[in-house]
């Protein structure tokens, strides 16, 4: 007999008819011997529909109050899914966040999990219950309802199997696992049956849209086994393990190739080459909330001058250009300003690097071969980022995906 924490997204519960399947399936675990206890979002487009009925009320509502209204969603279907396991011959209790024990900090709508209070869970699973619980959302210790921030339910499950000790979190989505890349992209693309949580974050934190980091780096943080499994079809997905659980001899040199085209490039030109430049460009920057992620810089020949380019995010551009021009630029006393906001960025990630030499090289050969250019470089032990023509971006990923070995045809079956 196992332990499982299942996780069903929006889509995965977003009508009647798709409840009554969560719950046929979490009814043949049961059946099987298992222990499970089921978390939910929200219905798919419920959220949005309650944020746009705040907004229709007040276009500044209070962070408190938005936490109150927005966890109903997922009471909904808590709710619902309870009464389609009890119609099943199911017995099964729901719980809000705040009812199952899921003590959180004060931080609205973006609260963070502080403990969990388990032993009544503990008992309704001794019992024989069903467990479902309402995702996103907990409660901190002045009873204040809060939500999690975005891919919040998918931390509620992974909090929630590290604190009962799960065998397993499973995250039931509307994919059925983690490919190599995007198969709408890319068709020859290859579902993974294994990925460590270090692959995972990095495919994450790079575009991946399959899991939120903050599930992974919790799963990585209390060593949770997160398996990625489809909502719609029956298959083993993929599962996401610590690295140690991957023979060395197994492991490929690349396991994915994570893009985006949601960055946007800055380049100051000829400004002095001083001891806290970088400092005096980023600050500024900093204290408006915006993230920088790709960063070089050059020094001209004379010496006196530096060229210095980072990558935002692409709703930050135009904000990033303003600090620039009218605070950062006359501090230094000169600088010319480039952007860009058609760029993308294609990444190699994979374990396998810290054994293997030549990837960068051989990165930098394919996408020459397509004759495709590098604005940017950016590397670390198990990845390799590059900043290129928007335009170029699918074409480099596909290219890149033959080239080391990543299509369907090129993949040995276990």
């Amino acid at each position: 007999m196992a332990l499982y924490v299942q996780k069903f997204g929006g889509t995965s519960v977003g009508t009647v008819e798709r409840i009554k399947a969560v719950a046929e399936k979490v009814k043949r675990d049961r059946d099987a011997g298992h222990q499970v206890v089921v978390v939910v979002s929200a219905m798919s487009g419920e959220t949005n529909r309650l944020i746009d009925l705040a907004s229709q009320i007040n276009e500044d509502p209070t962070p408190r109050e938005m936490d109150m209204l927005v966890s109903t969603g997922e009471q909904v279907t808590i709710s619902l899914l309870a009464m389609a396991l009890h119609q099943l011959g199911v017995p099964a209790t729901s719980y809000t966040g705040a009812q199952v024990g899921i003590r959180t900090d004060s931080a609205h709508t973006k609260a963070r999990i502080q403990r969990i209070e388990t032993d009544e869970l503990k008992d309704d699973l001794a019992e024989g219950q069903v467990v479902v619980v309402a995702g996103f959302q907990g409660v901190d210790d002045e009873g204040n309802i809060t939500t999690l921030g975005r891919g919040g339910s998918d931390t509620t499950g992974v909090a929630l199997a590290a604190a009962l000790d799960a065998d397993e979190c499973q995250i039931y989505t509307d994919v059925d696992g983690v490919y190599t890349t995007d198969p709408r992209v890319c068709s020859k693309a290859q579902r993974l049956e294994k990925i460590t949580v270090e692959e995972m974050l990095e495919l994450a934190s790079l575009g991946s849209k399959v899991l939120q980091i903050r599930s992974v780096e919790f799963a990585g943080k209390y060593n949770v086994p997160l398996r990625v499994l489809s909502s719609f079809e029956e298959g083993p997905g993929t599962l996401i393990v610590a690295d140690e659980e991957i023979e060395s001899m197994e492991e490929p040199l690349i396991s994915g190739i994570a893009f985006t085209a949601s960055e946007a490039k800055l380049t100051l030109l000829n400004t002095p080459d001083v001891p806290g430049v970088a400092s005096r460009i980023l600050g500024p920057i900093a204290d408006a909330n915006i993230e920088v992620d790709m960063i070089v810089q050059n020094v001209a020949p004379a010496g006196d001058y530096t060229d210095f380019t980072f990558t935002v995010a692409k709703g930050d551009y135009k904000q990033t250009m303003r600090i620039l021009q009218n605070d950062v630029i006359p501090a230094l006393g000169g600088g010319d300003l480039r952007g860009d906001d058609n760029i993308a960025k294609v990444s190699l990630v994979g374990v396998g690097m810290r054994s293997h030499a030549g990837v960068a090289s051989k990165m930098f050969r394919v996408l020459a071969e397509e004759n495709i250019n590098i604005r940017m470089v950016s590397t670390s032990e198990i990845k390799i980022s590059v900043v290129i023509d928007e335009k170029a971006m699918e074409l480099a990923v596909r290219a890149l995906h033959t080239a080391f070995g990543l299509d369907k045809d090129s993949i040995q079956s276990e």
